[in-house]
C-alpha cells in the first residue's frame, strides 16, 4: 500500500470503526467477539484496501466481510466445557446498552446467526430486502422469510420475558 492509500484507511478505520463496532456487537452479541471481529475484518480489508475503486463502498465491504468472518467463525466454533468442583465468583458485566434495549438483545441473542444477521443489516443498517440480498449472497425471498420469521421469534420473545404479559395472560 502506498503512503496516500495508507492515509485513506487510517482515515476511514478513525471515522467509520465506531459504527462498524456497533454492527459487530449487534452480530455476535458479546463486546469481545465484536472487537475481535472488527479487527479481523479490518486487517482484511487493509490487505485489498489498494484493490479498493470505490472508495465510497468500503464502509458495506467492511461489512460484509464482518458477516462472512462471523458466520465462518460460528462453523468452526467448537464448544469446551470444563468442569469444577467450585464455581467462580462472577461479577455482572456492564453493557453498553441501556436498560430499554436489554429484552431486544437478549430476543436478538435468541435468533440463528444468518436470520440476526439479516435482521441486523435490515433495521439496524436499514437496507433494503435487495440490498440485503446482495450482501448476504441470497435471494430476497430468503431475505423476506428470514425477517418475518426472526421478528416473529423476537416478539415471542419479547412476549414473554416481560412482566406486564405474563400477568396479562393470567387474567380471565
Amino acid at each position: 500500500m502506498s503512503s496516500a492509500e495508507d492515509e485513506q484507511f487510517r482515515e476511514f478505520v478513525a471515522s467509520r470503526s465506531a459504527a462498524l463496532l456497533r454492527v459487530a456487537f449487534l452480530l455476535t452479541g458479546d463486546h469481545g467477539h465484536a472487537e475481535d471481529l472488527l479487527q479481523t475484518a479490518l486487517m482484511k480489508t487493509s490487505r485489498r484496501w489498494d484493490h479498493l475503486v470505490d472508495r465510497d463502498a468500503c464502509y458495506a465491504y467492511v461489512r460484509r466481510v464482518m458477516v462472512n468472518t462471523q458466520t465462518s467463525w460460528l462453523r468452526r466454533r467448537r464448544v469446551i466445557e470444563n468442569y469444577v468442583d467450585v464455581l467462580p465468583e462472577t461479577t455482572e458485566q456492564v453493557d453498553d446498552a441501556s436498560d430499554a434495549h436489554a429484552p431486544v438483545m437478549l430476543a436478538l441473542g435468541q435468533l440463528p446467526p444468518g436470520m440476526r444477521a439479516i435482521v441486523v443489516l435490515r433495521f439496524y443498517e436499514d437496507l433494503g430486502e435487495a440490498e440485503t440480498a446482495r450482501v448476504l449472497g441470497c435471494s430476497i425471498g430468503t431475505v423476506k422469510s428470514q425477517t418475518s420469521r426472526g421478528l416473529a421469534r423476537m416478539r415471542v420473545h419479547l412476549t414473554e420475558a416481560t412482566p406486564s404479559s405474563a400477568a396479562r395472560r393470567e387474567e380471565p
